[in-house]
């Protein structure tokens, strides 16, 4: 699947079929469930299914300082999103003059004109429009004066809970990334340069690669079982998150052990699922008590992220 940067460039096999329109940050569970009601749509109106979102974030222009950290980068996105079944994405480069369109001027432009769109799904929380001015009630109404199909989809609950961006955003902040994982389709992934560091834990028997750069939410501080992922490979990793008491070090780090992995990875983009929280950060009273840990550490990772496990 295709990503598409600028309206004009989308061919007409992704237009006049069933869109939907949001950031879909993550691409969790409720996201799923309204792709999954899109690609139905889709077929019902004998179209494509496409996501139209925004990079970047409106946020990001509009209220910098209260902009959140993404979950995930564009291409993941996309990626996340040809796994559900979505025929293109349109992230469209968000500028002032789209946010300045008032709800009606943005369905008419981007809805009928450009997309041609034959039906909308949306949640129940769409905004869109100047000061998102526009919710589904007024969508609604252009829907049925433009001869579109709307669909308005449910949210999903996940232990009582509903899923949201913000949900998991906070599950991630907090270092729970079991609840996160719960409510994503996918394990949560960061990306980073791997650079020099103190070489501390090739000294214990632990080589690790340190990633900086990191352009998404940082999980909160831990030890993690996970994978990593470089350049079509994939290895079980321990991952440490956060400061490393026993060696007075407060700055926060992320390290990464591949097991099994022999070579040199500095100045390499490396990526890194996390698929669950083995412990948290602790200053152990010498380094043969902290080497000891190190080894439960990968044992436990080998065995709850060993490659082929759920998750992938």
């Amino acid at each position: 699947m295709k990503l598409y940067r600028d309206l004009n460039a989308l061919p007409d096999s992704l237009r006049a079929g069933a869109a939907s329109i949001g950031n879909f940050d993550g691409v969790h569970r409720g996201h799923a469930r309204i792709v999954e009601r899109l690609v139905a749509q889709a077929r019902a109106v004998g179209g494509p299914a496409i996501v139209f979102t925004f990079d970047p974030h409106p946020v990001r222009l509009l209220r910098p300082e209260q902009a959140p950290p993404p979950l995930t980068w564009t291409d993941r996105k996309v990626a996340l999103l040809a796994e559900l079944g979505v025929d293109g994405v349109l992230a469209y480069p968000t500028d002032l003059n789209l946010l300045g369109l008032s709800a009606t001027t943005f369905f008419q432009r981007i809805v009928c004109e450009q997309l041609r769109a034959k039906a909308l799904v949306e949640g129940p929380n769409f905004y869109f429009g100047q000061n998102r001015e526009g919710n589904v009630d007024l969508l609604r109404q252009l829907c049925r004066a433009n001869g579109v199909v709307i669909e308005i989809v449910e949210p999903l609950e996940v232990d009582g809970l509903l899923v949201s961006s913000s949900r998991v955003r906070e599950a991630i902040a907090a270092g729970r990334i079991d609840e996160a994982r719960e409510c994503l389709t996918r394990p949560y992934r960061i990306r980073g340069m791997v650079t020099h560091g103190a070489a501390r834990g090739a000294k214990l028997g632990f080589p690790t690669a340190n990633l900086e750069a990191v352009d998404t939410l940082v999980p909160g501080a831990g030890v993690y079982a996970g994978r990593a992922i470089w350049r079509g490979n994939t290895w079980p990793a321990a991952i440490h998150i956060g400061p490393i008491p026993t060696f007075g070090v407060h700055a926060p780090k992320i390290e990464v052990h591949l097991l099994g992995f022999s070579g040199t990875l500095y100045g390499e983009a490396l990526e890194v699922d996390l698929v669950t929280r083995l412990r948290g950060v602790q200053p152990f009273a010498n380094v043969e008590a902290l080497k000891t840990q190190l080894a439960k550490d990968v044992e436990a990772t080998r065995r709850l992220a060993g490659i082929g496990e759920e998750g992938e």
